[in-house]
């Protein structure tokens, strides 16, 4: 088939719209999905390194949805310019999760706290982890 006629025509008995949902993400039920805890874990912390200056976003892309990464891209280039005025350099900071608290407010959604200590202060990463073609994705970050 030529390339053009890949785009062209629909496939018989199917609309280009129906084609064109059939690939799009698709919303994954709980069931199908991982249990959320560990990523929650592992992506705070991934969070927090990023912001320190210590760990490259791009580490990160594949569980974040695309406003969720590029707010969190803005947030990491603030804060490398606030080190570079005070002339610090990117230290790794140890964290230690001291809680967890996790809410589905819909099948295939979950809602969490994060409180994690470092070693200036204590903080809360609230994330929304959704659910999409077998695997979490966060859609929502809030770093307090």
């Amino acid at each position: 088939m030529v390339p053009s006629q890949l785009h062209s025509a629909p496939t018989p008995g199917r609309s280009t719209r129906e084609v064109q949902e059939f690939f799009a993400p698709q919303r994954s039920s709980a069931t199908e999905l991982p249990e959320a805890e560990p990523l929650l874990r592992n992506l705070t912390v991934g969070v927090l390194e990023v912001l320190a200056g210590v760990r490259e976003i791009e580490q990160l892309a594949r569980w974040l949805s695309e406003d969720a990464y590029r707010a969190l891209v803005k947030r990491a280039s603030l804060a490398a310019r606030a080190r570079n005025a005070r002339g610090l350099t990117a230290s790794r900071p140890t964290y230690r999760i001291l809680s967890l608290r996790c809410c589905p407010p819909s099948d295939g959604v979950v809602e969490s706290v994060v409180v994690v200590a470092g070693p200036a202060r204590t903080r809360a990463v609230a994330i929304r982890l959704e659910g999409w073609d077998g695997r979490w994705r966060a859609t929502s970050l809030a770093l307090l």
